[in-house]
């Protein structure tokens, strides 16, 4: 699985823009594999998406970085309600650093 990551984008809105400019420019994604998953209700997951420069209590310092395969580790955060989902590599940080969007 390959995703195109960001470094910090404010919000879902903009990682949306960045994604699809990268996708035309023909963009390959980094290979990747999923940590842990976390869901969040609608409202929750519309307040973390409206602004990944929060600190969020689910992000620890261990998440993030690189396996020994070169694939990001990262977390799969899920809309409850939607399914929409937003990779997280937090690089250490308690913050989303990096963000991608994960398609099925």
């Amino acid at each position: 699985m390959k995703a195109l990551f960001g470094r910090k984008v404010s919000n879902l809105k903009e990682l949306k823009e960045i994604t699809e400019e990268a996708v035309r420019k023909g963009q390959q994604g980094q290979s990747y594999c999923v940590t842990k998953e976390v869901v969040l209700e609608d409202s929750e997951f519309h307040s973390f998406a409206s602004d990944f420069f929060n600190d969020q209590p689910w992000i620890t310092e261990e998440d993030g970085g690189v396996n020994e395969n070169r694939e990001v580790r990262c977390i799969r955060v899920i809309n409850k309600d939607t399914g929409e989902k937003v990779l997280v590599n937090s690089e250490g940080y308690s913050y989303p650093r990096y963000t991608a969007i994960e398609n099925d």
